[in-house]
Order: structure tokens, then sequence, then C-alpha cells
């Protein structure tokens, strides 16, 4: 039985998953670039190691035994952890070792994706060897993200406060009411009034939106749903009101597609947040893609003369 791992056994084993990917020896002899019979004496002596036999080969076929299904799941997990050990012993010498995980809501201006690339942009440039997963996430997920260590930074808007995180604000997306083309309201929208859209139907968000200063408790809301692009689609079918980011639903109007209903008073501003687990728990690949995309923003505003 195998009781301690050899350069050796690594070499075995993964001549046994080549064989198992290709679906047999002799289907493995040009991956491997060996001969067949090279290739049955490694699987035999992989075997002895063992102490139990990994599968069937010969003129019935080749077939994997209920131990060998198990052992090549167990192979694979062990040449990753190898794989990322080597890669981690090569990159000890950087500044900055590890992952970082982000996670956003689809959708967003275009300004404020610059703001984030511009973040990666500086991130990438210091002494770093960080693998980076960049999610896209339902913004009612996005906290709960964060908590499980899912992601670890979001950035969206959020509709409460949680004590264990941290919220720093980034910028505001102006969503605006519109209707679609063949809504009754669509040829007169423009300056309209709360009274006149009130009893038509509304597509609201499944999830809880931040404070609205419209006087909505009275609007019949008679769909919901979970983002922007399935928003879009109720009130394209002409039957539906809604609010959507006015970059968004642009392109839609210029079409003739969507009109505003009254972008003066028939609006909102919902500010995007970048949220963290408090300072404590950060560590330091966290703490540095932070401090870039503060940096990032604040550049932003300087070029733009925002305070």
């Amino acid at each position: 039985m195998l009781g301690n791992l050899s350069d050796l056994d690594l070499r075995l084993i993964r001549v046994f998953l080549a064989v198992v990917e290709a679906g047999g020896v002799s289907a493995a002899q040009s991956t491997l670039n060996v001969s067949q019979s090279t290739i049955s004496s490694q699987l035999a002596a992989l075997e002895t190691r063992l102490g139990y036999r990994l599968c069937e080969r010969g003129r019935a076929g080749f077939a994997l035994t209920p131990k060998g299904t198990q052992f090549v799941t167990a192979s694979r997990r062990l040449l990753e952890a190898v794989d990322d050990f080597c890669v981690e012993a090569r990159q000890m010498d950087k500044q900055l070792v590890g992952h970082l995980r982000i996670g956003v809501i689809g959708h967003t201006a275009m300004s404020a994706n610059a703001r984030l690339s511009e973040a990666i942009r500086r991130f990438r440039s210091r002494d770093e060897a960080v693998e980076l997963t960049l999610s896209m996430l339902p913004p009612g997920t996005l906290e709960e993200a964060v908590i499980n260590g899912v992601a670890q930074v979001g950035i969206g808007y959020f509709w409460h406060r949680v004590p264990s995180l941290d919220y720093v604000p980034l910028f505001s997306e102006h969503q605006v009411a519109y209707c679609g083309r063949g809504h009754p309201l669509f040829d007169t929208a423009g300056a309209l009034g709360f009274d006149a859209v009130a009893a038509h139907d509304w597509v609201w968000r499944s999830y809880p939106l931040p404070d609205i200063p419209l006087p909505t408790e009275n609007w019949h809301v008679t769909a919901r749903a979970d983002n922007m692009e399935a928003v879009a689609v109720l009130i394209l079918s002409g039957h539906h009101l809604g609010f959507l980011p006015e970059h968004f639903a642009a392109a839609m109007v210029e079409q003739g597609l969507l009109a505003p209903l009254n972008p003066e008073t028939l609006y909102y501003d919902a500010t995007f947040h970048m949220v963290t687990r408090q300072q404590a728990q950060r560590g330091e690949v966290l703490q540095a893609f932070l401090d870039d995309m503060i940096e990032a923003h604040a550049d932003t505003h300087r070029v733009l003369g925002q305070p």
C-alpha cells in the first residue's frame, strides 16, 4: 500500500490519468509517446504500489474499477494541488501573492467600468502575483457573497447596512421611468405627472431598492424582475412601466423603442458602494486593491472637476 509519495508515483499517476482521458491504453500511446507495453507496465507498477487494481484492460476494452473511479478524482485533486504549490513557490518573491475575488452587478455605466479597469491596471502594476476573479452577481446577493467569502469585495447598490461590513460610496447611477412603444402613454410621454402613471401596471425589482423620493406607495405593481435586462423586456412589451438606468436605456430610446415618462420628476439616483469585510479581516492583497480602487475614482473626479 502506498505510504509516501515520490516523483515516480507522480509520473505514474500522470500516466494513469492520460490513459483515462484517452479512453484506453492504445489510445494513450500518441499522447504519452511510448509503446502500449510500456504504458501497461507503468499501470501495473502503480497498482502494485497502491495494492489494488485501478482498471480492467485487455481484449474486452478499458474500464475503471470502482476504486479506480475514486482514484481518478483523488489524483486530479492531488495534481492540481501540486501545480498550485509550484506556482506559489515560484512567485514567493513577489510582494503580493494570493487570490482576489471581485463581485459586481452587470451593465453599469461605461464610466464606472472604466474606473474599475483603471483600478485593476494600477493593481497589476504592483509587484504582485495574484489570481483575479471578476464575477457578475445579482444585486441581491452581493453582500451575502462578501460575508460568505465568495467575493472579497462587492461593487453595487445596497439598501441596508450589515454591521460586519464596510461601505465606501463610489458613484451614483441615474434611474429614469420608461414606457415601451405600444403602451398607451408612449405618445404623450415626456412630461407626465404622478397621477397619470400611478394606475398603470409597473414592473419592480424583486429585491429591495434604495429609498426612492417618489410617491410610489399606491403604484400598481404587477410584475417583478431580479435584473435590469428582465425589467427592460417587460417594459418593451408595451404593457409595463418601469425604471432603468439612463445609460442602459439610451440606445433603446434612440431607436424609438422606449420613451421616458418624465425625466424631470420620475427618476431617482442610486449610489453605488464598494463593500468589504471590516478592516481587521482584510489581507494585504485586498487592501492594496481597495487603495487602488479609491485612487482610481478620486482621479476620475479630479479630471471631471467633481468634489
